[in-house]
């Protein structure tokens, strides 16, 4: 794998939902995008109080700037990295969960089902528009959220 992209987010950017960040590799080509694949690292500078035990994932301006980003830029999933929990904490930005010592980080299963299965369509259909094979990346992003995807839950081309 390459080197990360480090991407941050300011705390101003944040509260005005503001996805400059983000816009260079909006405008790249489709196949450029997927050589940034499991790449990409996502720091949100949001300031909390030494006394904030919150996660990111529990601050609704987080939350909020997230839930644009995963809209407006589908295949964002696509090409945050994998190893290092940028994806997971992206999908625990979009997705209800709940958080625990022992247990870790817990989705709510039907939330984390319903957006998974609607993320594999979206970017199957976009990578089918663009002319790219994305089933086994998409099967690979799926597989470190906990999915296995069938060869039938795929729709025939």
């Amino acid at each position: 794998m390459s080197d990360a992209l480090l991407i941050k987010i300011s705390a101003d950017q944040i509260r005005s939902l503001d996805l400059a960040p983000l816009t260079g590799m909006a405008a790249a080509e489709p196949s450029g995008l997927l050589q940034l694949e499991d790449r990409l690292e996502l720091q949100l500078d949001w300031p909390r109080a030494a006394d904030d035990p919150r996660e990111l994932s529990e601050v609704s301006e987080c939350r909020l700037w997230s839930l644009r980003a995963d809209a407006c830029y589908p295949w964002l999933p696509l090409v945050l990295q994998r190893s290092s929990g940028q994806l997971a904490r992206h999908v625990a930005m979009v997705v209800p969960h709940r958080f625990s010592r022992s247990e870790g980080l817990r989705f709510d299963d039907d939330a984390l089902s319903l957006w998974i299965s609607h993320r594999l369509f979206v970017l199957d259909d976009w990578g089918q528009q663009h002319q790219l094979q994305l089933r086994g990346r998409l099967a690979q992003m799926a597989a470190v959220l906990g999915f296995s995807v069938e060869p039938g839950f795929w729709p025939v081309a």
